[in-house]
């Protein structure tokens, strides 16, 4: 059984994004299991002086590295991704890269109609960029519109429908974990490029 690192994108202790990573947790219990990961205790990032790293950042890069795949949830604020998410992946590749050539999933709520599509748009892209590499699931958004009257009383997806597409989605995600996962011949050659990248000598 497939082990997925289920990636809160926010530090709200009242997010529709945890909600939904949660229900994914239970829904797809008899296929794979889905550890969540919370970002709140992440210090603000500030380049360090020196390369030791706190702890509950080596924890999470750990966690990660041992997953076979990442499901990552994120509101969306101003068009972008919430700032407590953009710091935990600075952490995330800052002398360590437990995100090069993982297969991540990319899902998100939001209040309004668009589900998130935008923060969306803009985590792929930051997912892409040298120090990250995460291989990113493609063609696969799920856009949780109206999140706040999207789930019953015991955490579950009301609407049919989405939980129709999320299923699909999964299923896809869970066959795209199983090719990546054998595309490791320039694995070592892609972490080396990432630990040679520095923005500060291109």
């Amino acid at each position: 059984m497939n082990h997925f690192i289920g990636l809160v994108g926010t530090n709200s202790d009242n997010s529709t994004n945890r909600k939904l990573l949660q229900f994914m947790q239970k829904h797809f219990s008899d296929k794979v299991s889905i550890e969540l990961m919370e970002i709140r205790d992440f210090p603000l990032f500030n380049k360090p002086e020196t390369d030791q790293l706190p702890e509950v950042v080596k924890d999470a890069a750990e966690k990660i590295s041992q997953s076979d795949g990442v499901i990552i949830s994120t509101p969306e604020y101003d068009h972008s991704i919430p700032a407590a998410l953009t710091n935990a992946l600075n952490w995330l590749s800052y002398g360590i890269y437990p995100f090069v050539d993982k297969p991540v999933m990319i899902t998100g709520a939001s209040y309004g109609t668009l589900g998130s599509s935008r923060a969306q748009s803009h985590l792929r892209q930051i997912l892409d960029s040298p120090e990250l590499k995460a291989r990113i699931m493609p063609s696969s958004e799920f856009l949780l519109g109206h999140s706040l009257e999207a789930f019953d009383e015991e955490n579950a997806l009301i609407e049919h429908e989405q939980v129709k597409k999320l299923n699909g989605l999964f299923e896809d995600f869970q066959v795209f974990v199983d090719l990546t996962n054998q595309l490791t011949n320039a694995h070592e050659a892609n972490k080396q490029e990432a630990k040679n990248f520095n923005w500060e000598t291109i």
